[in-house]
């Protein structure tokens, strides 16, 4: 359904060209659900972004993504606008910020809809009602403005945005973000009621336990490459790169163990593997030469000499 090919994407900016994303391949089949998860700054937003074309001007994108037999960015403007919502949606982080603050729920949902069926009168009202109701959300919420939801309101409703057009492919960008632990669950449980043999689903996250629950695979982003692909349970109960572990490791629920160092600026990235200078299990070949994303087993990749 979506093929991602050698998608590489550059920010040219005057102290240097940041290098956010670097040959990024992955597949993503019919109702399959992919998680994408990394440290801030390996890429995810970036390749969710990518995908529907919404990277500022003068951004420098490389590649193929395909979707559907379609060359998503050999596509004219207008041409592209029919996939956005109808074929492929994006849920944004922060609802605050992503949500109007002048207009009602309501109002937004009812806007989106009329995109593509534009419905009038009672039939809008009731699509409407029906996907705030979906959702979770109460009818209440069809006349309030966001400022008068709480966050996990908030976030709802950003999901039946996304949700309004019912598209084939759902991405979604940090939804359970600044959340407490029941509201968290709750979204959770949402998105696998929206997703499961639904809809195809792309979750960006730093939430590892809620991208083990949901996904069906997983890829771990690094200074803007895979690291390591494969199918989830296999990745979060076996890890088999060096950064993947310690990611899982680094989390409270296991052993609560930082990497060590940070990750490398993207204007200067190191040579070689490019976590081979927090890695200890890096030698002499990890810094002169970048391995490749190999597959390892049949259906896992991973980039790493010694994995």
């Amino acid at each position: 359904m979506l093929s991602i090919k050698n998608l590489t994407v550059d920010f040219p900016l005057p102290e240097g060209t940041v290098h956010v994303l670097d040959g990024v391949s992955l597949e993503l089949g019919e109702k399959e659900r992919l998680a994408l998860i990394g440290e801030t700054g390996s890429g995810k937003t970036v390749l969710g972004h990518a995908i529907l074309r919404l990277l500022p001007p003068g951004t420098q994108v490389r590649g193929e993504v395909w979707y559907d037999g379609c060359n998503l960015l050999s596509l004219p403007s207008t041409r592209m606008r029919e996939f956005r919502g109808k074929e492929i949606a994006m849920v944004l982080q922060n609802p605050a910020a992503a949500l109007n603050p002048v207009l009602t729920g309501g109002y937004q949902v009812r806007e989106a809809i009329a995109r593509r069926w534009r419905p009038t009168g009672r039939p809008v009202r009731r699509k409407v009602a029906d996907l705030l109701a979906g959702v979770g959300l109460p009818e209440r919420a069809t006349s309030c403005y966001p400022h008068q939801l709480s966050g996990g309101m908030q976030q709802r409703l950003l999901l039946a945005l996304g949700l309004a057009l019912e598209p084939r492919l759902l991405i979604t960008d940090e939804p359970t973000k600044g959340l407490d632990w029941p509201l968290r669950a709750q979204v959770v449980e949402l998105l696998r009621e929206m997703t499961f043999g639904r809809r195809a689903f792309v979750l960006i996250t730093h939430d590892l336990p809620a991208a083990r629950q949901l996904a069906d695979r997983v890829a771990v982003l690094y200074a803007g490459q895979v690291v390591e692909y494969g199918p989830a349970e296999a990745v979060f109960s076996a890890p088999r790169h060096p950064y993947t572990r310690g990611l899982l490791n680094s989390h409270p629920a296991r052993e609560l163990k930082p990497i060590p160092g940070a990750a490398p600026p993207l204007t200067a990235l190191p040579p070689g593997c490019r976590f081979q200078p927090r890695c200890r299990r890096a030698r002499a070949i990890c810094a002169r030469e970048a391995p490749p994303l190999a597959e390892v087993t049949p259906g896992y990749r991973v980039r790493c000499y010694f994995c």
